[in-house]
């Protein structure tokens, strides 16, 4: 029971689906009959959804919060960066594995170098795009930014190239990553559908961590009827 309890913790949501009336799906639909009243008691505000349709796919799927790393390093791991030929390409995994190692934290320091200024503020970089300013000629910014602006042009650089492969293999790999979320249940008993959210809970562990931020004091006070 203490997995079930921390689903709303590590998922924002978890969908179900499954056909009304084909054997393919009842070990879905048992089981989140048998589990939905305990689930929802655990969690109250926790949206656990069933969708169903004719012929319909038994399947379970949530939502996690995959990042840029995580991208690049599955796109490695299963040979997704090829040339036309078949061959890998070791252009790209070496501009992937350079964007993995950068020092985000140095970035960030560089980024906030200038006192008051962020030049990845959204009305900076829109006044930017309409060449309405460009900071990068204010000498004393351009100066306190240096560093900044080396580390992301060369970020830039190293993304383009990622992003330069035949047949849409980035977009590939961002489709087949998320893929990650959903888990197909053609013909799967009820354990087996058990076990399919356990997965995604423990990917939600993984990846969608939510700790709660409590105050360190009370910060509203309502006052009491007056009459008691």
């Amino acid at each position: 029971m203490s997995w079930k309890a921390g689903l709303s913790r590590y998922l924002p949501a978890m969908r179900f689906f499954a056909c009304p009336e084909s054997p393919s799906s009842i070990g879905v639909r048992n089981w989140y009959l048998k589990n939905q009243n305990e689930i929802k008691h655990l969690n109250p505000n926790f949206p656990m959804l069933m969708r169903t349709a004719e012929n319909c796919m038994p399947a379970v799927s949530t939502e996690l919060e995959w990042t840029t790393d995580h991208l690049l390093q599955f796109m490695i791991q299963t040979g997704r960066f090829r040339n036309s030929n078949g061959t890998i390409a070791e252009d790209r995994v070496e501009a992937a594995r350079a964007y993995m190692r950068t020092d985000w934290k140095a970035f960030h320091a560089a980024r906030l170098a200038s006192p008051g200024f962020d030049p990845q503020q959204p009305a900076v970089k829109i006044a930017e795009r309409k060449g309405e300013s460009n900071w990068r000629d204010d000498p004393c910014l351009a100066a306190d930014l240096c560093d900044y602006t080396a580390m992301k042009r060369e970020m830039d650089d190293q993304m383009e190239t990622i992003k330069s492969g035949p047949n849409k293999e980035h977009t590939r790999g961002v489709n087949a990553l998320l893929m990650a979320q959903r888990v197909d249940l053609w013909c799967s008993a009820e354990t087996e559908v058990e076990l399919a959210v356990q997965h995604l809970y423990k990917l939600g562990r993984l990846l969608n961590e939510r700790e709660p931020v409590f105050p360190a004091y009370i910060k509203d006070f309502v006052p009491g009827a007056e009459d008691i």
